[in-house]
């Protein structure tokens, strides 16, 4: 089957093979036949090893299709099911899943070092124990979550990572108050969602802050109340806030530059979400005083803060009742052979999201 392969980290494109196999299929697990991916930024962070993942490994998390094949003990899946791929599924009975914070289960993670991939060369991973960016993958039952028929697999995709982790900054992490001032940096496909949970919640001033000219106009779309460049953010707080700082300040772009920034520009007292995912060297620094002065509350956001598969019915209601929209997120759309034409749009940022069509 065809999969794209990067052969080491800090490449910066993939090559797609005909001759990977997906393995590990067994009890406990199942096979999806993939239908759509999107590429989201974590996996380039990735592949240029600001995220650990061993290599050679098929990147690719944000993806749904159907289920082609159930190993034994699986009862709630079966061949032909519509499924969004999980890739952080909660184990139930570990402490952080029995305290109710499923989002920081760990048995997703394990997944992540072992092989379930294979070329005539050797083993291959799945980035975050996945690996979307390819025809069929084996995984544990848990990673895939079924989807009412009405949901098309592109929607499902993107319901997988990005919007899930952008609405639940918003929803769950925030807890934003209606008539609230809202700034949000970094307005790709993570960010928008940002922003369309801080209009369902109320919010009366959304400030979208990005460099690039079509994502600021696309942050306006989906419900900023105002977009600006990075040197353009000073002037929005002193114009909206007096100076004060914004009730809720969203990083995503996961980056200790960008943190400061959004740090800065809370109000004393406010809150500042993190959201992007960073490096384990990119250390944020503050002093001891402004932390006890200032009374800012830090609150990192994992996937959304809050229970996962509650997120996805919560996202498929919303989607259903016209209140987010989704497709207006996928900006492009390419084949599997263009695969390496869908990294540079998320490196340029022309695109939210560009869905793969597998």
């Amino acid at each position: 089957m065809r999969a794209a392969v990067l052969h080491e980290i800090g490449q910066d494109k993939l090559e797609v093979f005909d001759d990977v196999e997906a393995v590990g299929f067994g009890p406990g697990k199942v096979r999806i036949r993939v239908r759509a991916t999107g590429l989201c930024h974590s996996d380039l962070s990735a592949m240029s090893g600001v995220l650990p993942q061993p290599a050679p490994f098929v990147p690719g998390h944000e993806g749904a299709g159907e289920i082609l094949e159930v190993g034994e003990g699986v009862s709630h899946l079966r061949a032909g099911d519509r499924v969004v791929v999980c890739w952080l599924p909660s184990c139930g009975s570990c402490p952080a899943c029995k305290r109710g914070q499923t989002e920081l289960c760990l048995a997703g993670f394990m997944n992540a070092g072992t092989p379930n991939f294979k070329r005539p060369g050797g083993d291959v991973f799945g980035f975050a124990g996945t690996g979307t960016f390819t025809e069929e993958v084996v995984v544990d039952a848990g990673c895939a979550v079924p989807i009412p028929d009405d949901v098309p697999f592109d929607i499902a995709a993107l319901i997988g990572c990005g919007v899930t982790t952008g609405l639940g900054a918003a929803l769950n992490t925030a807890g934003l108050q209606a008539g609230s001032s809202v700034a949000v940096i970094g307005c790709g496909g993570v960010g928008i969602s940002v922003i369309q949970g801080a209009r369902l919640q109320g919010a009366a001033e959304i400030v979208a802050v990005d460099p690039v000219v079509s994502r600021r106009e696309a942050a306006v779309r989906f419900g900023a109340t105002r977009a600006v460049a990075p040197d353009e953010l000073a002037d929005a707080k002193q114009q909206i806030t007096a100076g004060e700082g914004f009730d809720y300040v969203f990083e995503v772009v996961g980056k200790s530059a960008t943190a400061r920034t959004a740090y800065d520009n809370t109000r004393r007292g406010g809150t500042l979400v993190v959201v992007g995912a960073g490096a384990m060297d990119d250390f944020l620094q503050l002093n001891m005083f402004e932390l006890f002065f200032d009374e800012k509350r830090i609150l990192p956001s994992m996937y959304g803060g809050g229970d996962v598969l509650r997120s996805y019915e919560r996202t498929i209601a919303l989607w259903r009742a016209g209140r987010i929209d989704l497709a207006g997120l996928i900006t492009h759309r390419v084949p599997f052979a263009g695969i390496n034409e869908a990294l540079d749009q998320m490196r340029t940022g022309t695109a939210l999201r560009t869905c793969i069509e597998m």
